[in-house]
């Protein structure tokens, strides 16, 4: 068995308050086919979708972005048919909310996938340079063998996003899958 885990693909990080925009939009089927495929295969699928109180001033993002991912707002629901396809699958995914950049960081992620003998990680989302980044290096850390797809992660950064694809094969030792593998 292996998990997919898919990386904040929400209203606010795609089209909302901190938008990655076309990039994000541009990878929306690519998501549904993978979480589909994996959800087909029996394997563990993750929701990894980033919370957020409203006012918190508190967190450290507070000072870096502009609010997003609030508790109770549309901004925090899945993207387009991603969210679509969790209203009827939803017993074939695991919501997880996570408040840091890393899925793993304060959640029990770590514990389900060894629950289930789960060494392979397959990763897609948003922003490919900031928490898929962050997962990858978790994952790497804990000694995950990681994939990421590469036409399935995007950013609002075209550089960062370069970067972290670079990182990940060459620092991380992940495997960079293409839509042809």
């Amino acid at each position: 068995m292996k998990a997919l885990i898919v990386i904040d693909y929400t209203v606010d990080f795609v089209v909302g308050n901190l938008p990655v925009g076309q990039p994000g939009i541009e990878i929306e089927a690519r998501i549904v086919e993978l979480t589909e495929r994996f959800a087909v295969n029996g394997d563990y699928i993750v929701l990894a979708v980033d919370l957020h109180e409203e006012e918190d001033v508190n967190h450290p993002e507070t000072k870096l972005f502009p609010a997003h991912n609030i508790r109770n707002t549309e901004g925090r629901q899945l993207y387009g048919k991603l969210g679509e396809w969790y209203s009827v699958h939803e017993q074939a995914a695991n919501w997880m909310d996570k408040t840091r950049y890393s899925a793993f960081c304060g959640t029990d992620l770590e514990l389900k996938l060894r629950e289930r003998g789960i060494q392979e990680v397959h990763l897609v989302g948003v922003c490919t340079d900031i928490c898929v980044l962050h997962t990858a290096v978790d994952a790497y850390n804990k000694g995950f063998q990681t994939y990421i797809h590469e036409d399935a992660v995007a950013s609002f950064n075209p550089i960062g996003h370069e970067w972290a694809m670079g990182h990940f094969e060459k620092v991380l030792g992940a495997t960079v899958v293409s839509h042809f593998q």
